[in-house]
Parts: structure tokens; sequence; C-alpha cells
């Protein structure tokens, strides 16, 4: 049985960035497996489960708009609120915009650029694959959405297809950054590659290495993997581009 699902994913903005643009973030032309995988994770995720990305396809032609906003250089360590909790007297405030400290923006702001992508659709296609915790014995109460029975491929299927036709999502879905949320439904078979578009006609068009996810470790640590990336026809291969993945790239991407 096909197990193949498709979503399709539209925002006003959007932003992948890119790891070598440093503070000022640029985004990507096309959306990255990892961001892919996470908009499926926001609407069922399952340990029990992960999903693997087949494809990511571009509706829209690329466009960017230029933001340029305040932001804090770093946050508030867990600790150090715990410590003025049990001590007030150590308590010392945290100034975001407090101009005529240590500099006119404020002790703790900062003004960041950020080239973002604009009006962007896109139809994500993939499948879940179990784990080995597929089949450990239940410990905690069946989800609601959850048919009871033992935990396979068609069951989380169903589950996924049943939330996206009704809205359901475990948390809003965002495209790169928080702030930029996205709306999800299933596509329909217009929802096409544009044929008429520069780079979304061309067969192929190079994105140059780009961000695929995260090696996550037995140890709790990680390390990024990156891999060479082609737009075919507005299509992003995700397989063609988890084949491109390296030893070489993963080491030098530590």
């Amino acid at each position: 049985m096909n197990h193949t699902l498709r979503l399709k994913v539209t925002a006003p903005l959007a932003c992948f960035t890119r790891p070598e643009a440093k503070v000022e973030r640029v985004s990507y032309l096309c959306m990255t497996p990892s961001a892919a995988r996470g908009v499926l994770e926001s609407i069922l995720w399952k340990p029990e489960f992960v999903w693997i990305v087949r494809s990511i396809s571009m509706l829209r032609p690329v466009q960017f708009t230029s933001i340029r906003r305040n932001e804090i250089q770093d946050t508030i360590p867990t600790l150090g609120a715990l410590k003025w909790m049990r001590d007030h007297s150590s308590y010392s405030p945290y100034y975001t915009d407090s101009a005529g400290r240590k500099s006119p923006y404020g002790e703790n702001r900062v003004q960041r650029h950020t080239l973002a992508l604009r009006d962007v659709a896109y139809v994500i296609t993939a499948e879940p694959q179990l784990t080995e915790k597929a089949n450990l014995s239940r410990t905690k109460p069946l989800d609601p959405d959850a048919a009871d029975g033992p935990n396979t491929i068609e069951k989380y299927v169903a589950m996924f297809n049943r939330r996206v036709t009704k809205g359901q999502c475990f948390q809003q879905p965002y495209l790169g950054l928080r702030e930029f949320a996205a709306n999800f439904e299933a596509p329909t078979v217009a929802d096409e590659p544009d044929p008429t578009d520069t780079i979304l006609s061309s067969d192929p068009y190079p994105l140059g290495r780009m961000f695929y996810d995260f090696d996550y470790r037995g140890d709790g640590t990680r390390s990024p993997l990156f891999a060479p990336a082609f737009l075919r026809r507005g299509v992003l291969d995700v397989d063609e581009m988890r084949a491109g993945l390296t030893l070489e790239a993963t080491t030098e991407a530590q």
C-alpha cells in the first residue's frame, strides 16, 4: 500500500536561513527538508514513527522582501530567574529598550536585517516510518484521535489525514521563524509548480549546498548535515539530496 502523503502549506512570509549568512538572516530560495519535517510534526508527532520527506514542490515564483527589526541579543537563563525568586535582592532588570544606558538602542536590543521570502506556497510529499518504539507496551492513555489497536503506518496515515481535514495541529506550523505562521490544507490537482516561471521551469536549477537536517547522536550532541540541492521544474527531490550526504559534508558542518 502507498503510504505517501501530500500537504499544501502557504504563508505570507518565510525564512529558511542560510548558515553562512551569520548575523544577518538570508533565506534559501526553497523550503529546507528539516523545515518540512517540522511542519508535519506540528500537525502529528508520535515517538512511534518519524517523517521521511520525499520532495518539496514550489507553487509560486520566488519573491524576496527585506525586513529590519529589533531583536534581543540573548535570553534570561532559567537558573538566574530561579535565583531571583529565592533572593529578591539579587534581582537585576533585563533592559531591552533603555535609551541612554550602554547604547542608544538599549542594553540588550540590536537591529538585524532579514531577507525573507514572501507569498510562498509549497506541497510537501512525505511518509511516516515506524521506529523501534512502535511495538513497545503503552504507558500513556490512548490518544483521543487515535484508533485502538497495533501501531501501524495505516493508523498514523489516517490520523494525519483527519487532522488536516479538520485543520487540527499540535502547534501552529511556521516556516523558518516562529513568527512566520503558516496555513495548511490538502492539495488539489491544480497545485503544481508554475511552468511559466523562470526558476520553476528550469531543469535543473542549482540551489548550492543546502541544510538537510541535524544528525542526532546517542550522546545527546547533534551535527548539521548539508548536501547539494537542485530544483527540477520547481520540485526539490529530497531523496536525491539525501543520497548526496557524505561523511566529508558532515565533517565540514561540525
